[in-house]
């Protein structure tokens, strides 16, 4: 059995770890963007980031326009805000959004030439700005992963990563996390939890990759529910911080199979959060893997017991509450999207489009 390991993000874990190691953003240059939602300046991190930053004598400006679900547009205008401005480096600061808006932020600056809708292609380019990622939710795993998913023009999701789109330095703190709403919480913790069960059945995975996806299982089974019910718990938000580190590491190996394929159409037309709308597909899809290789589905889900208590486990954390309507159409035009998508790859299973269409259907029902 042959694989690599490829993780080369220089991470500190813990409360205080930017006041702590800040000081090696000192090493990366004399400025930076840093690219955030408004939940930053509620949860205190962009405050501390200001803080050392100013110690540090590095300057910054700050593009707070990062919302859900980043687009092309998104980027096109902090392109137009930043090019010239000799940027050393850029700090992504918030949720997935932010983060994987500072890796293609980061891109862009550093390739003048490269149109906005062409980051997609690794091919195009070969160099980015040193990234620093600083997460303020427990979810998505971007401080540790080279992922970075936008949305095109048209709408739909799509992503790049290779070796060198890996952060540079990541600072996580679960400090920034207790403010978290608990639907969020709820949504970036599903998130996570597929993370780890995808990273362990796809077909690029390891036996190292497995031993951190069942940690980080074991972890959001016994403190995600916790994590809702007492916001303000920090050993609990900690051990969820953990658990998305580690299910970030995990992709970063495996990658993610075609269960997040099913979710981002629900996430970019129908507005549900991408964890949420992840987890919605979590038990058919793996009914899927489970005809061509049910012993590895099993060992991943094993902390369950089985998937039928894995569902009850995403029914009572609000999984199917979502309050959308989904159509014939919709399940129409997102079935041949989905049924070609590049996560197919990696995925055990039969997922072709007369498969995929009947999970829309499956996931509809329960809704």
């Amino acid at each position: 059995m042959s694989w690599r390991f490829f993780e080369p993000p220089k991470l500190f874990f813990g409360e205080n770890a930017l006041f702590e190691n800040g000081h090696l953003m000192r090493e990366l240059g004399r400025k930076a963007v840093i690219t955030t939602g408004k939940s930053s300046s509620r949860n205190g991190s962009l405050d501390d980031l200001k803080d050392v930053l100013d110690e540090q004598g590095v300057e910054y400006e700050i593009y707070n326009r990062v919302g859900e679900n980043p687009s092309f547009d998104m980027l096109r205008n902090a392109r137009k805000l930043f090019q010239g401005k000799s940027v050393d480096f850029v700090i992504g600061l918030g949720g997935g959004s932010p983060m994987d808006f500072a890796k293609a932020l980061a891109i862009l600056l550093s390739n003048p030439d490269l149109e906005v809708e062409e980051i997609y292609n690794a091919s195009k380019y070969d160099k980015m700005l040193p990234v620093v990622e600083i997460p303020t939710t427990s979810g998505t795993g971007s401080e540790v992963t080279q992922y970075s998913v936008i949305t095109s023009d048209e709408g739909y999701k799509g992503g790049f990563g290779t070796d060198f789109t890996f952060p540079t330095i990541s600072f996580a703190d679960p400090r920034y996390t207790v403010t978290m709403p608990t639907d969020l919480t709820m949504s970036t913790g599903i998130d996570a939890l597929c993370h780890a069960i995808e990273g362990f059945v796809s077909r690029r995975s390891n036996r190292m990759v497995q031993m951190m996806a069942s940690e980080a299982v074991n972890l959001i089974r016994d403190n995600l529910e916790m994590a809702m019910k007492y916001p303000d718990n920090l050993e609990v938000r900690e051990r969820m911080m953990y658990a998305s580190t580690l299910a970030g590491v995990v992709i970063a190996q495996s990658g993610t199979t075609v269960n997040h394929a099913f979710g981002y159409p629900v996430t970019t037309f129908k507005g549900v959060r991408h964890g949420q709308a992840t987890g919605m597909f979590l038990i058919e899809t793996l009914k899927v893997m489970m005809e061509e290789n049910g012993q590895v589905v099993r060992e991943a889900i094993k902390p369950f017991g089985d998937v039928e208590n894995l569902e009850k486990f995403l029914e009572k954390l609000g999984v199917y509450n979502a309050n959308i309507t989904i159509s014939d159409e919709d399940i129409e035009n997102w079935s041949k999207r989905t049924s070609k998508a590049k996560h197919l790859k990696v995925t055990y299973g039969n997922f072709d489009y007369d498969t995929v269409r009947s999970i829309y259907e499956k996931v509809r029902e329960k809704l």
